[in-house]
């Protein structure tokens, strides 16, 4: 019996109907019908009907349970340090892959470049799974991480937003002069994802990368952080996030105390109230309200050059399904988003105890994988 036909029957057996009037297959909507044919060829598991875990399909339970749930690969990193042109330093974590039977030569084996969360390094267990999934296919991977997190030092008063690519810009160009030969491509999950999404807004095809991937991207931030403080997000996801947030400043005290009120920081109680103090000022917004415009990435969509395949979910509070700009992506050729109906935020767990690969993961490993080996074919199609 197969996993999904495995599905619909426990479903059934639990009283519930799932089947396509309840799961709905995911939404793929595509800026032109290339990219659309390609997708359905060399990646169909977008067309797939997504069946969340019978037992945690809210949102919510898929949000908070996927940490605990997934698996932790075992993966031994090359750690990397780079410098700055303003005296900081950026830590990369490389799986090389020297094992790859299909691309054994180092100078031309694909490499994927990796970026976590707000709060996540190449420790979490979603980079993990992508580091897993690129292995079995042959494939290297570096995972950035932002200033300042990973146990590293910040060197200079200056941390990392969504807004500010400079850093990202920095560590592709380092990656593409290392590996001049080998295909690139760049997937981001959560603000890393905007931080991707913002950067190829800026650069449109002036970029080495041949492809991007973003993964429960928030695309206006405004209408997250208004998601995030309704009472029952804000106690399971707001208020530990700030902290989270707060730990990171503490840690780094001795370098900010100087140049930011450490004190008022620290009395924040939400994302909006933490970036007011601290990261809008930072980084030289007048208001936050100019920082949140910035930082969001929906409005610079039209100005990405290269194939781009965005996963979001209807029911995530990170980033609400009203907020995903369906109608921007039907007017570039390059783009294409996948609405599932549930997968919460970095969830979509999948099966009856889904520890070892998710929706997500799947999509990543097909997505990837058609970049790679047939990625040429989009030109033609």
């Amino acid at each position: 019996m197969g996993t999904e036909s495995f599905q619909v029957v426990m479903s059934k057996a639990a009283g519930y109907n799932v089947g396509y009037k309840n799961w709905h297959k995911p939404q793929l909507v595509a800026g032109s019908k290339r990219f659309c044919c390609f997708l359905k060829k060399y990646c169909p598991v977008v067309t797939e009907t997504y069946y969340p875990t019978i037992w945690c399909w809210e949102g919510r339970a898929q949000t908070l349970l996927r940490p605990f749930i997934t698996s932790k690969p075992q993966v031994q990193y090359r750690n990397e340090l780079i410098k700055t042109t303003d005296g900081g330093q950026i830590s990369l974590d490389w799986f090389d892959n020297h094992d790859s039977v299909r691309y054994p030569d180092d100078s031309t084996r694909p490499t994927i470049l990796v970026l976590p969360g707000l709060t996540g390094t190449s420790k979490e267990s979603y980079v993990l799974h992508m580091i897993q999934q690129s292995k079995k296919l042959g494939y290297r991977c570096v995972v950035f991480n932002n200033r300042g997190t990973a146990g590293e030092d910040l060197l200079t008063p200056r941390t990392y937003c969504a807004a500010n690519t400079e850093d990202l810009e920095a560590v592709i160009h380092h990656v593409h002069n290392l590996h001049a030969s080998a295909p690139l491509l760049a997937a981001g999950v959560s603000m890393g994802g905007m931080l991707l999404l913002n950067y190829l807004g800026k650069t449109g095809r002036e970029t080495p990368l041949m492809a991007a991937a973003v993964f429960s991207p928030g695309w206006n931030i405004f209408a997250s952080v208004e998601s995030l403080e309704k009472p029952l997000n804000w106690f399971l996801f707001n208020y530990y996030l700030t902290t989270c947030l707060q730990s990171s400043v503490s840690r780094h005290q001795k370098m900010l105390e100087k140049l930011f009120d450490l004190d008022l920081v620290m009395k924040a109680k939400t994302i909006r109230e933490f970036d007011k103090q601290f990261t809008s000022v930072m980084f030289g917004y007048p208001t936050i309200e100019d920082y949140y415009e910035d930082a969001s990435p929906y409005h610079k969509l039209k100005s990405v050059g290269i194939p781009l395949l965005c996963l979001n979910s209807l029911d995530d509070v990170f980033s609400p399904g009203h907020a995903v700009p369906v109608e921007m992506a039907k007017q570039n050729p390059n783009v294409a988003i996948v609405l599932t109906s549930c997968g919460g935020h970095i969830g979509f767990l999948e099966g009856m105890w889904p520890r070892n690969c998710t929706y997500m993961d799947r999509v990543f490993k097909q997505y990837v994988q058609a970049i790679f080996e047939h990625g040429k074919q989009i030109i033609s199609m």
